[in-house]
């Protein structure tokens, strides 16, 4: 650790030094909400008119900045610019972090405030009992260990490296996921001669979810993950970090347990601006990703085709139909928004087209590949940010002399290895 000191880390940036004043020149502007970011990182933007932003709307963000939240720290919120636009505007839930660059690398910081040892410093200053949240001056006050310049850079580097390849791999994911649905969508409008039959037809087996008990009991004696409607749209991004680990009935689970072919249908939550109906196809890719048995939530219903060459035909049906609001006809609204799914009218009116054996083994020959390379990659993305959580603090208290790393390709084998190593080597202490 040479050359490396111990530094307040507001001695090294500016927070939160620009605001949206009356010279404001855009009236749309990409809006950062505190409120609708998920835990880990902030990936919900809205393109919204200023007029009709929120009075949070206030912090205008550039190029190089990092943001962190400040409410509910422990949420671990954040989000580096490497290119932000002029009307990027991010609301006060957020510290906008501006490093000086003579002083601190930028990507250096991000990884910084990303680190758990630093999320723990904020959550044990954070006030407020409701809204739990750190002032600015607290994220001054931060004691961090700062080495030279080129050090950081090189830290910086090593990190930014799993984070590229997790970035790469979302987008991978993305376009696959898109180019199955396109495939579906095509062939389900072309084949105007398949039969159509009520979508209860080619269900086999279909049961609510569960929730189980958070201790171990006699009675609840069965343990098993709980995929809840909120993890619905991250697992296959290979995040299975939050879905919950619960315990349950013998009986509850052996009716619930999920396997390859099924799928998980949202039947109760949403808002005032999103319904339900989500749905998750379940292969073997996704379930080897859990150390354990795993079933839907409470709020979820699990949905087994008659046969598994079903699986694709429904779980794209059932998007394609989401897509085009077509289950919304299916939706029940309460006075508070809290939205439920009339599932029993559901299967018993929804038409759907059943093609032949011949078709439906051709369209599968053509999805199966493409949804094992998505569980894939997520399977992939997942190992990759424990392997970043693992190095990181390590890196950030000098445990690894960076000097002794060399990356010659941001590869998945390269990067697991290098967290993997024994003590000792690439100047572990």
């Amino acid at each position: 650790m040479e050359g490396w000191n111990k530094e307040l880390l507001g001695d090294l940036l500016e927070i939160n030094i620009e605001s949206i004043g009356r010279n404001y020149p855009f009236k749309k502007i990409n809006y950062y909400d505190i409120s609708s970011v998920k835990s880990g990182f902030v990936e919900k933007i809205d393109t919204i008119t200023l007029n009709s932003a929120p009075s949070r709307a206030k912090r205008i963000v550039k190029n190089k900045d990092t943001i962190l939240s400040t409410v509910r720290p422990r949420n671990r919120s954040f989000y580096y610019f490497k290119e932000a636009k002029e009307n990027d505007i991010v609301s006060t839930g957020f510290a906008v972090l501006r490093p000086n660059l003579k002083k601190l690398d930028d990507r250096f910081l991000y990884h910084l405030v990303t680190d758990f040892n630093f999320t723990a410093f904020l959550a044990s200053n954070e006030k407020g009992a409701a809204y739990p949240a750190v002032t600015p001056e607290v994220i001054g006050r931060a004691k961090i260990n700062l080495p030279p310049l080129p050090t950081q850079r090189k830290i910086a580097k090593i990190l930014s490296a799993y984070d590229d390849l997790i970035e790469n791999n979302l987008k991978r994911i993305k376009l696959l996921e898109e180019m199955a649905q396109n495939e579906f969508n095509n062939w389900y409008a072309n084949n105007v001669d398949f039969d159509k039959v009520n979508l209860g037809l080619i269900i086999g087996h279909e049961i609510g979810g569960g929730w189980g008990a958070e201790e171990l009991s006699e009675e609840f004696s069965q343990p098993a993950y709980v995929i809840r409607g909120t993890d619905i749209d991250e697992l296959p991004n290979g995040k299975l970090e939050k879905v919950p680990f619960r315990f349950h009935k013998k009986s509850n689970l052996a009716s619930r347990k999920l396997q390859d072919g099924d799928i998980i249908f949202e039947v109760s939550g949403g808002s005032s601006y999103e319904g339900v109906a989500k749905t998750l196809l379940v292969t073997d890719e996704l379930l080897k990703q859990f150390d354990n048995a795993v079933m839907p939530a409470s709020f979820c219903k699990l949905a087994r085709p008659i046969e598994r060459k079903y699986s694709n035909l429904l779980f794209l049906f059932w998007r394609f139909l989401r897509n085009i609001k077509g289950t919304e006809v299916f939706e029940i609204r309460s006075a508070s928004n809290i939205v439920n799914y009339n599932w029993t009218a559901f299967l018993k009116f929804q038409k759907i087209k059943k093609p032949s054996n011949k078709e439906l083994e051709q369209f599968n020959k053509k999805i199966e590949p493409i949804y094992k390379q998505v569980y894939n990659l997520g399977n992939q993305n997942q190992r990759l940010k424990e392997a970043r959580d693992i190095l990181l603090p390590r890196l950030m208290t000098g445990m690894i002399d960076v000097e002794g790393i060399n990356l010659y390709s941001n590869n998945e084998k390269e990067l697991l290895n290098l967290a993997a190593e024994p003590k000792g080597k690439y100047g572990t202490n």
